[in-house]
């Protein structure tokens, strides 16, 4: 169903509007990160461009979609609905300019920095998840809500990720780091995919009651990742193939039980659905690189950006629209945004897996992934920085 125009639609947009709440201002920079990082990094590597990194552009590159695209997505969802968890009042105005101050900062200094000393430039990219996870935790901690420390947890590990990563140059820390994005889909996805669904289902007059949710289930998979993780960063090789095959029976379990079939005429829920199972691919693209020496960069793309990608794309599609008071209807091309994504990620997947020739593969995959996050920028700008229309804050 096609989005309606509304008299908030009509209403002037306005920078001031963007720091009316975190999702308006980091759900629109990363989506222009994204669509400058990706391409920037492929001239890169095809010797047409040469700036100034602050690191070598492979790890930029992995810097720049783990630490600035995936961290912004993180602090645009998550002190969005800290607040409504918490019945807190909202950062924004200067507070909210302010961190998402340090969050562009860390960005130039990495791209354009290359002349600076190591500590200024990493200093500032390590303070940003951090600041995150003050606001959002002493929120959590006020509010005496013990379900939500293990996102402070999962961050807290994603951040000691960032650090290795950064003062080393160390892949073992980016694989470490996408084990822990993983980890934060297997949290907030598995919490919003069954319960949205579920509740699609009850409005329509569907089987709800179908979609299931196991308490002890999540857990277990939360900390197969988190053990994995710790595998990875000290490679025990042997025993993460283990752990990842483990982890992806888990979450193939899960996803059985949230019944995306059942909804699979609401793009808003299928994008979700598809965009977990891109997890489990990822886990068992993971064992086969440790134990079959599969293409190492298999996994990580299907997990950047077939997971991270996928199901940022489609979670920001709805908290756009859920949050500034507009109908759950998506906005015109937004259905062929959520297939140009991932029809981007398999193809990525399959020109690391030598399927696809690299040149075409990467050309295709890039331009698809332009096509997605495009039409998202073209669709969302406007409804990120305009007023809501049920004439609420924020």
């Amino acid at each position: 169903m096609q989005a309606i125009p509304t008299s908030a639609d009509q209403a002037p947009a306005s920078v001031s509007q963007l720091f009316s709440y975190p999702f308006r201002i980091f759900f629109l920079s990363m989506t222009v990160l994204t669509l400058v990082a990706i391409p920037v990094w492929v001239l890169e590597v095809t010797g047409v461009l040469q700036l100034p990194l602050a690191m070598p552009a492979l790890f930029w590159h992995q810097h720049e979609m783990l630490f600035g695209f995936l961290s912004a997505a993180i602090a645009g969802f998550l002190l969005t609905a800290v607040c409504v968890w918490t019945q807190t009042e909202r950062t924004h105005g200067l507070p909210l300019a302010l961190l998402w101050g340090v969050w562009l900062a860390g960005r130039l200094l990495l791209a354009l920095g290359g002349n600076l000393p190591d500590w200024i430039v990493q200093g500032v990219n390590l303070a940003f998840l951090p600041l995150v996870m003050i606001d959002a935790g002493w929120r959590v901690w006020h509010a005496r809500q013990k379900r939500q420390a293990m996102i402070m947890v999962v961050l807290g590990l994603l951040w000691l990720m960032q650090i290795g990563f950064v003062t080393r140059l160390d892949m073992s820390f980016s694989y470490g780091a996408l084990i822990m994005a993983l980890a934060l889909i297997s949290i907030i996805g598995g919490r919003i995919t069954p319960a949205f669904t579920a509740g699609w289902l009850r409005q329509r007059g569907g089987n709800a009651e179908a979609v299931k949710m196991i308490p002890g289930l999540d857990m277990a998979a939360l900390f197969s990742m988190i053990l994995l993780m710790a595998s990875l960063v000290t490679g025990w090789k042997t025993l993460a193939a283990v752990i990842a095959v483990v982890a992806a029976a888990l979450m193939l379990v899960r996803l059985y039980n949230w019944k995306g079939w059942l909804a699979r005429s609401e793009p808003l829920l299928w994008i979700l659905h598809l965009s977990i199972l891109w997890v489990p691919v990822a886990l068992l693209l993971l064992a086969g690189s440790l134990v079959a020496d599969w293409p190492s960069n298999a996994w990580s793309h299907a997990a950047g950006a077939g997971a991270v990608g996928c199901l940022i794309l489609g979670v920001i599609a709805r908290v756009s629209l859920g949050h500034t008071g507009r109908p759950l209807n998506l906005p015109k091309g937004m259905v062929l945004a959520f297939v140009a994504i991932q029809l981007a990620a398999v193809i990525r997947v399959l020109t690391a897996l030598s399927i696809i020739p690299w040149h075409p593969g990467i050309g295709t995959s890039t331009l698809l992934w332009m096509i997605a996050y495009g039409l998202f920028l073209v669709r969302y700008a406007g409804v990120l920085a305009r007023p809501r229309a049920d004439g609420r804050e924020g």
